[in-house]
């Protein structure tokens, strides 16, 4: 098995070369609990057998600053793939993601719409702003995936977007958020399913997005991954740690999500733990 980790964080404990400054002034939980550096990550990685992992901006602790992760990425090309963080409602979001993309070599661009538990604000009007079109427009053209933090019941404004660009790639972070109230035969669950339609749309299943679907009163989460393979395909979903944020070892936290598709078909299987992943970022596994 070829393992692809969609979604990790890294911050250095350099606070002079790499000063913090969190969206929202508001230090994320994990990062003063247990930081991990890239280092450690790429260490954890190696303990855990994943060849690639895409490092995601820790915006709650360095904001729109990428500069540690670019710097990751430089020395761990062969491992890490990064995704940025820019304010894209600002007048120079297109200039700024030029930079980071084709200056620095991030892969991909974050959204936080929705926000988890650090009160991170919500950008302008959501995806669907319309100062947000230029941005939605490079992505597009350019091939960019776009990972997007929000909930179901931001499906719509999604879909808008989407309408005009219908092959852009998005990731939605921890699946999406998807709405599994009430339990079977959770009708709720067509918020999210609304965008099975456009192609380009991809759900990462993390250790939060599991939680969140055991806490929920009569919803069983195995049986929602069932129903959301069903609408969105296997070929559309894929694993993320969400290390060192999701407490527990890159191992511990994939065996985890692993235990909960142990009903997908081989090929389906390794698909999601690792397959989509390096097709949607262009990269190799297996050549380690």
């Amino acid at each position: 098995m070829h393992y692809f980790d969609t979604h990790t964080h890294a911050i250095s404990s350099d606070t002079g070369t790499y000063p913090s400054k969190p969206l929202g002034g508001t230090h994320s939980q994990w990062s003063r609990q247990r930081p991990a550096d890239a280092d450690q990550l790429v260490r954890s990685l190696d303990a855990a057998g994943v060849e690639r992992a895409a490092l995601v901006q820790a915006s709650t602790f360095y904001g729109f600053d990428n500069s540690y992760a670019a710097d990751a990425l430089r020395r761990f090309p062969d491992r890490l793939v990064g995704v940025c963080s820019v304010d894209f409602l600002a007048d120079t979001a297109v200039e700024n993601l030029r930079y980071w993309i084709e200056e620095r070599g991030f892969r991909g661009v974050r959204i936080r719409v929705s926000d988890g538990t650090t009160k991170v604000p919500t950008p302008g009007s959501g995806v669907s702003d319309e100062r947000m079109r230029a941005v939605w427009d490079y992505v597009s053209e350019q091939r960019i995936p776009v990972c997007i933090q929000m909930h179901s019941k931001d499906a719509p404004k999604l879909a808008e977007v989407l309408e005009t660009r219908p092959g852009m790639t998005v990731l939605l972070d921890h699946a999406g958020r998807p709405d599994a109230s009430g339990g079977a035969p959770y009708p709720h669950l067509a918020e999210i399913g609304r965008l099975a339609r456009f192609e380009g749309v991809h759900l990462k299943v993390t250790p939060p997005a599991l939680r969140r679907l055991d806490d929920e009163p009569g919803a069983d989460a195995t049986e929602v991954l069932r129903r959301l393979v069903g609408m969105f395909g296997a070929e559309r979903l894929m694993w993320g740690s969400n290390f060192p944020a999701s407490e527990g070892s890159p191992a511990e936290l994939r065996d985890g999500i692993e235990a909960r598709l142990s009903w997908l078909e081989g090929a389906d299987r390794a698909a999601v733990l690792g397959g989509n992943a390096a097709r949607v970022y262009e990269v190799a596994v297996g050549a380690r």
